[in-house]
């Protein structure tokens, strides 16, 4: 299984797989949000709930979680033309390749880990919450959702800014604001109707949108000029547009693990569908970037948001041009889909934790988070007048915030809980597990320092709010104005001791 090792091959620190045995869970008993600082896990799924959730809904399996994944991080390499533009061919095709392995790779690795000893909706949020308490996890929680929402905010723009070259109605107006509002209610609607649906559309989605950059690709195989991939001007960088087209494209590797409780066999299942969607990211980007720089000259100017699709009008034609629209604008539809699904589960599980009110748990007859679903949709709603710039710097900064908190937890509980089991294991100790995460933090400072003072202001205002809404919540609570509890068969931490007995570690095969 070569893309089962390729997150250790890339990253030189290897990867195996560890086998568990099913353990008995423990009920959770009902607390009172301040008091819910320190529940633990033991990373081990019940066998009887493998195939299908608590409400009989069958999980999603691997080819569809590859892509959700896909989507989640990707979607193509629409949007990466401004790393070009601000920085040349050789340092967009060495920036994507070190970002994949100081960012990317690290991120996916947490995950893997993470997410299997944490295998619930709520991904990130319970790493947190586990690790430095309830306040924290809800903090990571307010973060990473903002974040996701204003993300999901510029989806339905970007569709209608691909599609308005054929319908110019689209280009402004009430036209545009009514073309926004349907096309958020249609794909709201498809994540309501539910997860597997929304798998298998983002495979569809995600084969048709990388086909015709594969196509233009070997078109443009005859006219590459090697020495177009070494055109630099150093004095002639915009850093900021160069690092956060970069960031933006290459970050999100965790929200994955707010579907968790929604994957067939995670402990297995998740790490390597994140190494194979690791190896289609990249790929992805790579491949077009280093086929297109070489077989025109390098206009940097040029190379703004869509101009693969006038490349492909050059090298291929009106046929190539319009599969590219085609595929950019449907794509944008594929992002949204499976971002929406990741932040309405997140809600989710933060309900089934008892860190939201309990409506927040609520599920419609298909399974899906019926609640985080409309809070989502109507954040997108809200966030959709802001600009493709401002929402690209907005969710960055909220997102760096999160990460730093992924960060602390990832090693807290390496050092507390070193003998729980973890399905997948990164083979670091604490000492090589910080000297892992050292370069990513640095981006993260980097990113965040970047960012102007508008979006610093909003963004810290942002985090604020986050501050007040907790402890809100927790007199809500005592006031018996609102509803919490959390889910019975949520599990427990095992005894150190036990989780021991049970890393018993197989290497994959090759």
């Amino acid at each position: 299984e070569f893309s089962g090792n390729f997150l250790s091959y890339a990253s030189l620190i290897g990867i195996k797989i560890l086998r568990s045995t099913a353990v008995t869970r423990a009920n959770s008993a009902f607390l009172h949000m301040e008091d819910r600082v320190d529940f633990k896990y033991d990373g081990v799924n019940n066998e009887s709930k493998e195939r299908k959730g608590g409400h009989g809904i069958p999980k999603v399996s691997m080819v569809p979680l590859v892509f959700l994944i896909f989507y989640e991080v990707s979607g193509g390499p629409f949007g990466i033309e401004d790393s070009v533009k601000a920085a040349g061919p050789l340092l967009a095709i060495v920036g994507f390749l070190l970002f994949a392995l100081i960012w990317s790779i690290p991120e996916a690795l947490i995950t893997a880990e993470m997410g299997t000893m944490f295998p619930e909706n709520g991904g990130y949020v319970v790493w947190v919450s586990s690790a430095l308490g309830s306040f924290w996890g809800f903090q990571q929680g307010w973060a990473k959702w903002l974040s996701g929402v204003i993300d999901n905010a510029l989806y339905p723009v970007l569709f209608l800014d691909y599609v308005k070259s054929s319908i110019p109605a689209l280009g402004g107006g009430l036209p545009r604001t009514f073309a926004v509002l349907i096309l958020t209610v249609a794909l709201t609607y498809m994540n309501y109707r539910g997860l597997t649906i929304v798998g298998w559309v983002a495979v569809f989605l995600g084969v048709f949108s990388l086909l015709p950059f594969f196509v233009m690709g070997l078109i443009a195989i005859p006219h590459i000029e090697p020495s177009r991939w070494f055109e630099m001007d150093l004095d002639n960088v915009n850093w900021g547009l160069y690092l956060n087209t970069l960031f933006w494209n290459l970050n999100y590797w965790d929200s994955i693990s707010t579907l968790a409780g929604e994957v067939e066999n995670p402990k297995r299942t998740l790490p390597r569908a994140l190494s194979y969607a690791l190896v289609l990211v990249v790929g992805g980007y790579l491949y077009p970037l280093i086929t297109c720089t070489a077989a025109l000259p390098v206009v940097r100017e040029s190379w703004t948001d869509g101009y693969f699709s006038d490349i492909a009008k050059i090298l291929g034609g009106f046929w190539l041009h319009s599969w590219i629209q085609a595929a950019a604008a449907l794509s944008n539809m594929g992002n949204f889909v499976t971002e929406m699904s990741s932040d309405s589960y997140q809600l989710l599980g933060m309900a089934e934790r008892g860190m939201l009110p309990e409506f927040f748990g609520k599920r419609s007859r298909y399974g899906t988070p019926l609640i985080g679903i409309l809070f989502s949709a109507f954040g997108v709603v809200l966030l959709s007048w802001m600009s493709f710039q401002e929402i690209i710097a907005a969710e960055n900064y909220l997102y760096c915030f999160g990460m730093i908190l992924e960060f602390i937890a990832f090693i807290k509980l390496r050092m507390t809980h070193p003998s729980t089991s973890r399905p997948f294991r990164i083979p670091l100790g604490t000492v090589g597990s910080v000297l892992m995460i050292i370069p990513p933090s640095i981006l993260i400072v980097v990113v965040m320092v970047l960012a102007s003072f508008k979006v610093m202001a909003v963004s810290i205002l942002a985090v604020l709010v986050g501050f007040a809404l907790q402890p809100a919540l927790v007199y809500m609570e005592k006031k018996r104005w609102l509803r919490f509890s959390v889910r019975e068969d949520l599990p427990d931490l095992l005894d150190p001791s036990a989780g021991a007995a049970e890393d018993e570690t197989t290497p994959l095969v090759v």
